[in-house]
């Protein structure tokens, strides 16, 4: 069963949210808090005028500022940010150390030692730190990690997980490897080890290699370009073994490609995309030559973790231990980048 969300506690009362960033991303987790009614957003920062006006037209009176300073000097309860990739850190820092809790897009932060030092700053402060690793709160990918903790599957003891993107993004910063801290790795990749650690309750990595491309051409260790296409394969202290691959851009004949199998003793559980949808997904239980359908659309998922991290900041939560877990993601990316620094 799917846990009942925290907003069927009785909030202490409705948080103020502020928005750094409200590009579509942002607009959209803007939406999706305001719809669910368990937070107010109430104050709005970003560069772009054409954003403002989209978000005023989605929240007619909200306080628009000038800065992100400004935003923190309203003291809201929570913010959200949807920056640039090499801002998360930094931003998500000021923000916890003036005692803001923080929902930040992913990825955290570019490197291991930029997310463990928010990490650090949610728990000095005790607030609330949450990343938008939002297919983890996909209904077939709940119901996926929820057989294998029932142990539908046996012993788990290897993974499949691919996300390919036909298009690439389409902000150049993206393509700047100081500015995003990587390319389909650290853009698509991150969900891919979020997702196979967070099913499997975060087992110890023991290994970890990878191939990195961009245009066709492999690169090298820390390269000081983006790729467009990744594989990586690794291994874990249970004796399973993950292989991953990720792509901008690449031929996949549909918008996309997204999956995530789970390979049993007993049978394989298997989360997809539906028709190269990048929003429509079903789970399938597979034994043999059978394959049993136990979850399809409509999933209404996308800003499913951002009402959640509301929700647990209406009910009071301060510094959730949970979010110790965002470092093993970003060490296993540390190491498919070969990053020693």
């Amino acid at each position: 069963m799917i846990s009942q969300p925290l907003s069927a506690i009785p909030a202490l009362r409705v948080p103020r949210l502020g928005f750094l960033g409200v590009g579509w991303i942002g607009r959209h987790r803007l939406q999706a808090v305001l719809a669910s009614g368990v937070a107010k957003p109430s104050v709005v920062c970003d560069p772009s005028l054409e954003m403002i006006t989209a978000t005023q037209d989605l929240a007619p009176g909200i306080e628009v500022v000038a800065s992100f300073e400004e935003l923190l000097d309203t003291a809201p309860d929570g913010v959200l940010i949807a920056t640039p990739s090499a801002l998360h850190a930094e931003q998500s820092v000021a923000a916890l150390s003036a005692g803001v809790a923080v929902f930040c897009q992913k990825p955290l932060g570019r490197y291991a030692r930029e997310v463990s030092a928010v990490i650090e700053a949610a728990r000095k402060s005790d607030r609330l730190l949450g990343v938008d690793l939002s297919y983890r709160h996909t209904r077939p990918m709940q119901i996926i990690r929820e057989r294998i903790r029932d142990n539908a599957i046996g012993a788990v003891f290897a993974a499949d997980l691919v996300f390919h993107n036909a298009y690439g993004p389409d902000k150049p910063w993206f393509y700047d490897v100081i500015q995003s801290g990587g390319g389909c790795v650290m853009d698509l990749g991150v969900h891919l080890v979020d997702l196979l650690l967070w099913v499997l309750d975060f087992p110890a990595v023991t290994s970890v290699s990878a191939d990195l491309f961009a245009g066709g051409r492999k690169l090298g260790d820390r390269p000081a370009e983006v790729e467009d296409y990744a594989v990586a394969t690794i291994g874990l202290r249970t004796g399973a073994v993950a292989r991953l691959a990720c792509s901008w851009r690449l031929h996949a004949g549909c918008d996309a490609v997204i999956s995530a199998t789970f390979h049993g003793t007993e049978g394989s559980l298997e989360f997809r995309n539906v028709a190269g949808s990048f929003y429509n997904f079903e789970a399938m239980l597979h034994r043999g030559t059978r394959t049993e359908i136990i979850a399809s659309p409509p999933d209404d998922w996308g800003g499913r973790a951002a009402i959640a991290w509301a929700d647990r900041l209406a009910a009071g939560m301060g510094f959730d231990p949970e979010a110790e877990n965002l470092l093993p993601v970003s060490q296993v990316l540390d190491l498919i980048y070969r990053n020693t620094i």
